[in-house]
């Protein structure tokens, strides 16, 4: 059953506002506060909303994190019964530095229809090629790469892969660069980075490497509009990561998921900015007004717009 499209304003507005109160934030050097004020008003504006809504990735678990917590019941009550995940601060460091492509970001579908990630660590890979076995976390650097430029009909020196900057990441790097791949670093913010093999316009073929589950879940959603092609499997570095994955019905701890395992329903998926990325343009103020850019989809009706808006504050 689809979302009604009348939610996505709305919730374009829940994003927008959270991006707002985060932009009063930027370059203070203060990711904690810069997070908590776009978690306050992400909740408050939840909470005025007639859905019976449910956070299914949040901040964290109820012990660490006083709102916005997985399994936090949002809304008047009334209305249809939503999941909900939220990063209502993607890339704390970009906005307390004042770093591009700082994020709010929010994925809501029908009621049991979006993975409840865990917590730990994802593998994840995602390109914008329609079909299965072009890519796959099981093969090597070498087969991905040489099977994406015989799909793309590009030389594998005309390829550019985004990958987070991180020292786990250093052999891929290498084997990267062997190939001589041309490389997006990026330094935090890896929801935005699978994004951009969307369009053609962000010159990123394939974006792989290890990052947060949830993020994975929340770039899923959107990814699926797309109809791009991901892959993620979770990696549980301890026994508390893995009963904790139990309890929330993962069997198999090395599974590889597809979109549709982690997407199964109708989705909607905001990302606002808050400082100018990539994706969208930041928060810009100006008297009593404020001028946000979100980047929104709504798999059902194949919509996929940049919106901007203009409100008074």
């Amino acid at each position: 059953m689809a979302i009604d499209k009348k939610w996505v304003n709305e919730f374009v507005n829940v994003t927008a506002k959270a991006a707002l109160a985060s932009s009063y934030f930027i370059g203070k050097n203060d990711k904690i506060a810069a997070d908590k004020a776009a978690v306050d008003s992400m909740r408050n504006e939840l909470n005025k909303m007639s859905i019976k809504g449910k956070i299914v990735i949040g901040e964290g678990e109820l012990d660490k994190a006083p709102m916005l917590y997985i399994g936090e019941k949002l809304g008047n009550g009334n209305g249809p019964e939503l999941d909900i995940a939220v990063d209502p601060l993607e890339g704390t460091n970009f906005a307390a530095n004042n770093l591009p492509g700082a994020l709010s970001v929010i994925a809501i579908s029908e009621k049991n229809k979006l993975f409840n990630a865990p917590e730990t660590y994802m593998e994840k890979i995602s390109t914008n090629v329609k079909e299965k076995n072009v890519v796959d976390l099981d093969y090597s650097i070498e087969k991905n790469i040489f099977n994406l430029s015989e799909y793309l009909n590009k030389k594998p020196n005309n390829l550019t892969a985004c990958i987070l900057d991180r020292p786990r990441h250093r052999k891929i790097i290498n084997e990267l660069t062997k190939l001589k791949v041309n490389i997006k670093l990026i330094t935090d913010g890896d929801v935005s980075g699978a994004l951009l093999v969307t369009n053609p316009k962000y010159n990123v073929d394939i974006f792989l490497g290890i990052g947060g589950g949830p993020e994975g879940v929340l770039a899923a959603a959107a990814l699926d509009a797309y109809n791009c092609y991901f892959q993620g499997r979770f990696l549980f570095k301890t026994n508390s990561d893995q009963t904790r994955a139990k309890n929330m019905g993962i069997k198999d701890m090395k599974k590889k998921y597809e979109l549709k395992e982690i997407v199964p329903g109708d989705t909607i998926f905001c990302a606002t900015g808050i400082t100018s990325g990539d994706l969208v343009s930041g928060i810009k103020l100006e008297k009593k007004e404020f001028t946000s850019e979100t980047l929104v989809t709504h798999k059902s009706l194949g919509f996929k717009k940049i919106l901007k808006l203009k409100k008074t504050i």
